[in-house]
């Protein structure tokens, strides 16, 4: 891909983390994550994912063969992904930028606007075509000695090629395509590909080593996880206020275990368990962004310095 690296440096030189849609390079916030603000530049078909969160070039370096092997690997069981790239360098103040590049998905093409479009039953098949593109991933598991995949299998992780907003409908034969790539999550010989711990960057630094201690392996080893993943992509249908549709959504996926995944041996999946899920996550979510704004205030009101992360608004749950 053709990455205009100049243009990010004035694009870093002028970014505001708290209001980045008001920097002298304008942009289209398309999305975020515990460690990344997604976006796009005006005039370009490029989504950028800006991840602030490498100390020196060996971890940037480890990070990129991590990502495009992850890449590689997705792309060779089966999984649509977007064209991608990386760039990265040093900003005025000798701190490494990094960024993950894909080629621009219409948003309205995304699974979490797509729901909200279609019918129920559009959206079983929606979710099950998403089912079948995760079981590909824990095929692969089941077979390969040396590597093992962990994937995000939340719905707007994946997106609907050739969609068309005008003339909406999802078929058996709909395609997808996966997104989430720029957090390499595979094993070598057991062993993680990346660095998880660069995962807790985005927290205050007094608190790291607690996280690091009660919460990271657990973190990491649910998208390794596949009935998890499941419980994950059902029980986000809270956060987008479609409730309603859970329960159906479970007898979905059990009846999918039992036909279709069955060499997997997972447990069937219980309403209640969704919902302590989610009530879980979301609490975690809340407990940590407020501690990120607490260390947002510091480092802009009491310390006079920028604040690397881009902290999204209250999340309606």
């Amino acid at each position: 891909m053709k990455i205009d690296i100049e243009l990010l440096k004035k694009f870093e030189q002028t970014l505001d983390t708290v209001h980045p849609e008001r920097g002298k390079i304008p942009i289209e916030i398309l999305g975020y994550g515990e460690i990344s603000l997604v976006f796009s530049i005006k005039g370009q078909n490029i989504a950028y994912k800006r991840i602030p969160i490498f100390d020196d070039e060996i971890q940037v370096k480890r990070h990129i063969w991590a990502y495009n092997m992850y890449n590689q690997l997705l792309q060779k069981i089966g999984l649509i992904l977007p064209e991608y790239d990386v760039a990265f360098f040093k900003d005025k103040q000798g701190k490494i930028q990094f960024y993950c590049i894909q080629e621009m998905i219409a948003v309205e093409s995304v699974g979490n606007i797509i729901i909200h479009n279609i019918s129920v039953e559009e959206v079983k098949l929606l979710v099950l075509l998403a089912l079948r593109e995760m079981k590909k991933v824990w095929d692969f598991n089941l077979q390969s000695k040396t590597f093992e995949i962990a994937l995000d299998g939340q719905i707007s992780n994946f997106a609907v090629l050739n969609y068309d907003s005008q003339n909406s409908t999802i078929e058996e034969n709909t395609k997808l395509q996966y997104l989430d790539t720029s957090t390499p999550l595979f094993r070598v010989n057991g062993k993680e590909a990346m660095e998880p711990e660069l995962l807790l960057k985005s927290a205050p630094s007094f608190l790291r080593w607690l996280l690091k201690t009660l919460f990271l392996q657990d973190t990491v080893d649910r998208y390794y996880d596949f009935r998890r993943v499941i419980i994950d992509l059902i029980a986000n249908f809270y956060k987008e206020q479609l409730p309603h549709l859970i329960p159906s959504l479970i007898d979905l996926a059990n009846q999918f275990l039992q036909e279709e995944a069955s060499e997997h041996k997972l447990s069937p999946i219980e309403g209640g368990e969704i919902y302590e899920y989610y009530k879980s996550d979301a609490n975690m979510w809340d407990i940590f962004q407020r501690v990120r704004k607490l260390d947002r205030w510091i480092h802009t009101k009491i310390l006079r310095k920028k604040y690397p992360f881009y902290l999204p608004a209250d999340i309606q749950r």
